[in-house]
């Protein structure tokens, strides 16, 4: 049992651990880059008690816990696959999502042969929709050939990319499909538990789900011989108290164990040595919200959609600058400027986009020169841009570039475990560079040499994505805003 002292310092590194149910004001990227649409609630984020960086109401940016709004949503794709039954609003109940057809894929999954279905998802392309883009079949694959007693389900419900709010209404709109998602994945792999963390900062989120597990259960979807077969599966709901790093798989393991939510050296992988040690297979919302689909119609129907190497449908969550912001549905392919254009309809404020961050603030840049990149994993990797949640962050002449290098990395260097050298001291060593330079706008030309040294220590020795991705984003600020950059060292 830990000691009083040692509860302490695991709750200290959580900076909602002591949250109260008072208004909260964001002040993530979203927020950031849309602070002039409404200062007095940026004033109100930057100057509470507590940091907030993502309550995933970027569509309505800069945004308060108290909005109460739903986001436009679209289908833009021959068939709508994660928000085909929620465009018209909400699906909770377990009769309104059996009514689109819920669970007749965990019905049809029972029937079939383990194997059988890991083919499926791996002849389907399925890639994880939360971050790298790793294939999903390769994941169950791993945890399926482990011949032992006990193996774990995980749902990432920690969706803290500020940017991205898809996963918040996977869950609010039709909380059973991610149900129904994870006893497949549970049947296939040889679990009989899962966990869904869920981020402190989505409490409708929460209610939703609590109510919709209840339902299950009593619906015979979960618990002891779901629908009258041999199948064992119950998940259980955690609520994070305010970590963007333990979005990171390793640190959300740390987290739910109850110790301090520290990055996990690598290997060993989850898959191999997860949750309390056991075979773990951990996946994010809008990846599992794709299985049931995949499941009823057939791998190679998913694998149809899409282009390249990106397979399938990708919901994109346009930021408050956009014209039309909201959730989109799109096949991969489409480019940043159809993006940006066609579905956003350009900037509110009538000015050129500066730049566009997709998965970001922890990922590269799209200048505008670069918007007739596709949409695709590898194609944004070719210019230092990412796929991630697929947040889409548009920015203007609002926001000079010295100050979105300030943003991201004091975000980064607050949320940072702390684990690596490089990321819990370099990010807070960039951040205060360019502190200097957006107070008096410039600083020494010799520091541009630190900035550089310190980039490629983050992007060579981090041990997860948060340093790697502030890498990213450092890269791309070089290499595309260069003669901006250049103009704050002299």
């Amino acid at each position: 049992m830990r000691s009083e002292r040692e509860v302490e310092n695991i709750d200290s590194f959580y900076h909602l651990s002591r949250q109260e149910n008072a208004e909260q004001f964001c002040q993530g990227t979203a927020c950031f880059v849309a602070r002039h649409l409404n200062p007095d609630r940026w004033s109100e984020a930057v100057h509470g008690e507590q940091r907030v960086y993502c309550l995933g109401n970027c569509f309505v940016a800069p945004a308060s816990s108290s909005d109460a709004v739903r986001p436009k949503m679209e289908s833009h794709c021959r068939e709508s696959i994660a928000l085909g039954a929620i465009l018209d609003g909400p699906c909770r109940s377990f009769a309104a999502y059996s009514a689109h057809g819920g669970y007749q894929a965990l019905e049809q999954a029972l029937d079939q042969a383990r194997d059988e279905l890991i083919e499926t998802i791996e002849l389907s392309g399925l890639r994880g929709r939360g971050g790298a883009g790793f294939p999903t079949g390769k994941k169950w694959r791993a945890v399926a050939e482990h011949r032992v007693p006990e193996k774990f389900v995980i749902a990432n419900a920690d969706e803290g990319d500020p940017g991205a709010y898809i996963d918040r209404y996977l869950i609010e709109d039709i909380p059973h499909r991610l149900i129904e998602a994870m006893a497949i994945a549970g049947y296939t792999v040889g679990s009989a538990k899962g966990y869904i963390y869920l981020r402190k900062e989505y409490p409708q989120a929460s209610a939703v789900m609590k109510q919709a597990l209840a339902e299950a259960h009593s619906e015979g979807v979960l618990g002891d011989q779901i629908l009258r077969k041999n199948f064992t599966f119950d998940i259980e709901l955690v609520v994070g108290r305010g970590s963007y790093v333990c979005g990171e798989e390793t640190a959300l393991l740390n987290s739910i164990e109850g110790h301090r939510p520290e990055v996990r050296l690598r290997p060993p992988y989850p898959s191999e040595h997860g949750l309390f040690h056991k075979p773990t297979l951990i996946s994010n919302v809008e990846t599992l919200a794709n299985v049931p689909w995949i499941v009823r119609h057939g791998g190679e129907a998913f694998r149809s959609m899409g282009f390249s190497n990106s397979h399938g449908t990708k919901v994109l969550s346009l930021n408050s600058l956009f014209c039309s912001p909201g959730l989109y549905e799109v096949e991969f392919g489409i480019s940043v400027l159809e993006i940006a254009e066609k579905l956003g309809g350009g900037l509110r404020t009538g000015r050129p986009i500066k730049g566009v961050i997709i998965g970001g603030p922890l990922a590269g840049i799209v200048p505008p020169h670069q918007f007739g990149t596709p949409l695709g994993f590898e194609e944004l990797a070719r210019i230092g841009a990412s796929v991630g949640h697929g947040g889409v962050i548009a920015f203007d002449e609002h926001t000079s570039i010295a100050e979105l290098v300030h943003h991201v990395f004091d975000f980064g260097a607050f949320e940072s475990c702390g684990k690596c050298t490089p990321c819990r001291l370099g990010s807070r060593e960039i951040e205060q560079m360019f502190r200097r330079i957006v107070e008096t706008g410039c600083t020494s030309a010799r520091e541009r040499d630190g900035l550089l040294e310190i980039t490629s220590a983050l992007e060579m020795t981090s041990l997860c994505g948060l340093g790697t991705g502030l890498a990213e984003f450092a890269k791309s600020m070089l290499r595309y805003y260069a003669e901006e950059l250049e103009s704050c060292f002299r």
